[in-house]
C-alpha cells in the first residue's frame, strides 16, 4: 500500500495497517519467546529478539542511504518523479512475507497446550525446548526436568480455572479484575509498565527517529552514514547484552547501565551548550572550531547513551512476561506493551517542540531527569528473575516488591 501510494491519505492508510502488525508483535513475540524458553536463556532468547530489530534498523540506515545516493545520480530531482522511497518502503515487505512463511512451523507454547488440554503436546514441545529430543526422553534427568515443568503448568491452569469457577463475570472483565484487584498481579503491572514506560520516556527513539536532524544542525558532511553510527553502536551492544544479561541478571544490568545513560545525556546537554547554532541564512557556513569540537563531544555523548540503552534498558523491558502469572500474562503484558508505544508517540510528538522551546541543552538533561528518576525506581521494586521459571518469579510479588 504503501509504495504503491500516490496520495497523503493512501501512505498514512498503509503506515496504520503496518503500526497495527508491528504493534502486535511488539507484544507477542516477546511472550512467546519467554513461554518457550528454557529459564536460564529466557533472557538471552528474548534479547535475541531486539538484537534482530536492531540489526534492522541498521539495515534500514545502510538502505537508506544507498537508495538516496542512487535518487542522486539519477539527475535533478525536479525533472523526474522520485523512486527511492517506493522502494526502500516496498523492500520491508520481503522479511514481513519470510516471518509469515516460517511461523507455518512454530509450535504453539506450551503454557497454552495445557490450558487447552493438550498436555500431551505440551510435554512435547517442552521436550524439545529444555530436554534432550536426540534421547527419546529416556534420560532420567531430562524426563525429571520436564516432569517438573509441565506439573508446575498444570498446577498454574487448574488454580487459574479454580479462580474462574468463583466468579460470574465474563472472561474479559474477570482478567482486568485479576490484573487490577490481586495485590501481586498489581505490583507486576507497575513494574511492567515503569520499565516500558521508562524505555520510551529515557529519550532513545527521539534520537533513532531525529539523529539525521539532530547531525545535520551539528555540521557533519554526511549525516545518514553518522546516523548509521549511532545504530551500529545499539546493534554492537545489544548483541554484548546477549552474553550477559543471563550472567549479570535483568536487575543488576539496569541498575549498571542507567547511570550511564544519565552521563551521555549530560555530556550531550554540555556540548550542547557550547555549540554555536548557525542562523538559517548562514546554514551553508562552516561551524567555527568551538563549534566542531562541541559537535564529537555530542557525538561520542550520543553513543556512550545508546551503548547502556542497548546493555540494558533496550531489552529488559521486554522481559515484562516474566512477571505476570497465566491468568493474566497477555493482558497485563498488552497494558505494558500499550505504554510503551503511547509514550513513544509522546516523545516523537514533542521532541522538536522541546528542542525548540526548552534548546536542545534543556531537553538532553530534562532526559538525564527522567532517566536518573527512573534509576531510583528500579532500585526500589525491581526485583532480581534471572534463572527463575515464569510460575518461580511470579511468586516473587506474591508477599511485596522481592527486591533483596
Amino acid at each position: 500500500m504503501q509504495a504503491a501510494s500516490a496520495r497523503v491519505a493512501g501512505m498514512v492508510a498503509g503506515r496504520a495497517v503496518v503500526g497495527l502488525a508491528v504493534g502486535a508483535a511488539s507484544f507477542v513475540t516477546p511472550l512467546y519467546v519467554a513461554e518457550l524458553a528454557p529459564a536460564a536463556h529466557r533472557g538471552r532468547l528474548v534479547t535475541v529478539n531486539v538484537l534482530c530489530v536492531t540489526l534492522g534498523q541498521v539495515g534500514a540506515y545502510v538502505a537508506g542511504w544507498a537508495f538516496t545516493e542512487w535518487e542522486q545520480e539519477r539527475g535533478d530531482p525536479a525533472h523526474r518523479p522520485a523512486r527511492a522511497w517506493r522502494w526502500l518502503v516496498g523492500l520491508g515487505a520481503v522479511p514481513a512475507v519470510v516471518q509469515c512463511v516460517l511461523l507455518l512451523a512454530m509450535p504453539e507454547t506450551p503454557r497454552w497446550l495445557v490450558r487447552a488440554g493438550r498436555s500431551a503436546e505440551a510435554r512435547h514441545v517442552i521436550q524439545k525446548t529444555v530436554g534432550s529430543p536426540s534421547d527419546g526422553g529416556r534420560d532420567p534427568d531430562s524426563t525429571r526436568l520436564v516432569g517438573g515443568i509441565l506439573r508446575d503448568i498444570e498446577v498454574e491452569v487448574r488454580e487459574e480455572a479454580e479462580s474462574a469457577k468463583l466468579t460470574n463475570s465474563s472472561e474479559w472483565m474477570r482478567g482486568w479484575h485479576e490484573l487490577l484487584m490481586v495485590p501481586k498481579n498489581r505490583r507486576a503491572l507497575t513494574i511492567a509498565c515503569l520499565l516500558q514506560g521508562l524505555q520510551q520516556l529515557c529519550g532513545f527513539n527521539s534520537l533513532m527517529y531525529f539523529s539525521a536532524t539532530i547531525f545535520t544542525i551539528l555540521g557533519f558532511p554526511i549525516p545518514t552514514l553518522t546516523s548509521l553510527s549511532v545504530a551500529a553502536t545499539n546493534f554492537a551492544f545489544t548483541a554484548a547484552a546477549l552474553a550477559l544479561i543471563d550472567r549479570v541478571g535483568r536487575r543488576r544490568i539496569l541498575l549498571c547501565s542507567v547511570p550511564f545513560m544519565v552521563v551521555g545525556l549530560l555530556l550531550a546537554a554540555v556540548g550542547f551548550r557550547f555549540f554555536e547554532l548557525p542562523p538559517e541564512a548562514a546554514g551553508a557556513d562552516s561551524p567555527s572550531s568551538s563549534s566542531r569540537d562541541a559537535a564529537v563531544v555530542i557525538l561520542v555523548s550520543i553513543m556512550v547513551y545508546v551503548a547502556a540503552y542497548a546493555l540494558g534498558l533496550g531489552n529488559v523491558p521486554w522481559m515484562q512476561s516474566e512477571l505476570f502469572p497465566l491468568s493474566v500474562r497477555s493482558l497485563g503484558g498488552g497494558v505494558a506493551t500499550c505504554v510503551n508505544w503511547s509514550a513513544n508517540f509522546i516523545v516523537g510528538l514533542t521532541f522538536l517542540p522541546m528542542m525548540d522551546a526548552l534548546t536542545p541543552t534543556w531537553t538532553f538533561a530534562l532526559y538525564g531527569v527522567v532517566c536518573a528518576a527512573g534509576w531510583a525506581a528500579i532500585w526500589m521494586i525491581y526485583p532480581e528473575t534471572s534463572g527463575l521459571t515464569l510460575e518461580e518469579a511470579t511468586g516473587l510479588l506474591e508477599d511485596g516488591w522481592g527486591v533483596r
